[in-house]
């Protein structure tokens, strides 16, 4: 079974539990969901009703533990804790699990640094030792280790609660990813109708000189049988060669001697 299908049969358990109680014992339930070792989504716990009536109770802390939970990072928790309960240590586990979740959503190379200072782990085999139990073999990040890097290197990474207003800005980033799109498709369609164009100048370029070479060829051959018969011409007209038959015949002048 994926991480998917198992989210979403958590997810309906959870729902369905908080929706039957008062928001007065919804504490316990609130505390069994955040420590569940298979359960990374919480906004739909956060969207029953009775989950909301918890604010400006006296249990109104479970409420931001909830919260924390769905957007939150283990430095968060660090920062509130006076104001938080005192997570058990599954919580914790868990929370460092969305902490590295939240770092993967941002970049896919973490450094080895960033993420023992982000879940307070003291050194590399730690680290290493979390990544891999923890969190790979949960299902919930795919990636490499690379310790000559000194990074983890993410190929997969599960996807948390949206935080509020995230949802606004994904869709203005799509918006922006369309029109841009928009655009380049615009300027494709413009190069491949110039291309065409060009296609189209070179083509009649090419048949204008070939239809000039075809006639220089045409004006070359006329010129040269012309030539060939004004020749003809010459040589075979009446007394304009003398045959040379004829001059032998011809009986030869004798010269008289000088006195």
């Amino acid at each position: 079974m994926d991480i998917e299908q198992k989210q979403a049969e958590h997810i309906e358990h959870f729902v369905n539990q908080a929706s039957t109680l008062k928001a007065s014992a919804l504490w316990p339930l609130i505390i069994e969901a955040t420590s569940h070792p298979s359960l990374f989504a919480f906004s739909e716990i956060l969207s029953v009703p009775t989950v909301s009536e918890l604010q400006g109770t006296e249990n109104s802390l479970y409420l931001d533990v909830l919260r924390l939970f769905a957007h939150g990072t283990w430095t968060d928790y660090k920062n509130n804790a006076g104001c938080l309960p005192q997570l058990l240590p599954d919580q914790v586990l868990k929370l460092k699990q969305l902490t590295v979740l939240t770092l993967a959503e941002v970049n896919k190379v973490l450094p080895y640094d960033q993420l023992m200072q982000e879940l307070d782990v003291s050194n590399v085999r730690e680290l290493e030792d979390f990544l891999i139990n923890e969190c790979m073999y949960a299902g919930i990040v795919r990636g490499k280790l690379d310790q000559q890097r000194r990074c983890f290197e993410v190929q997969f990474a599960a996807g948390r609660d949206l935080r509020p207003g995230q949802l606004g800005n994904m869709l203005q980033t799509l918006s922006n990813w369309l029109a841009t799109s928009d655009n380049l498709l615009v300027s494709i369609q413009e190069k491949i109708k110039w291309a065409d164009s060009m296609s189209e100048v070179d083509r009649k370029h090419r048949k204008d000189v070939e239809d000039r070479v075809e006639e220089v060829k045409k004006s070359l051959s006329l010129k040269a049988d012309n030539d060939f018969r004004g020749h003809e011409e010459i040589y075979s007209e009446p007394g304009g060669v003398m045959d040379y038959e004829e001059d032998r015949s011809r009986p030869k002048r004798r010269r008289h001697p000088m006195s």
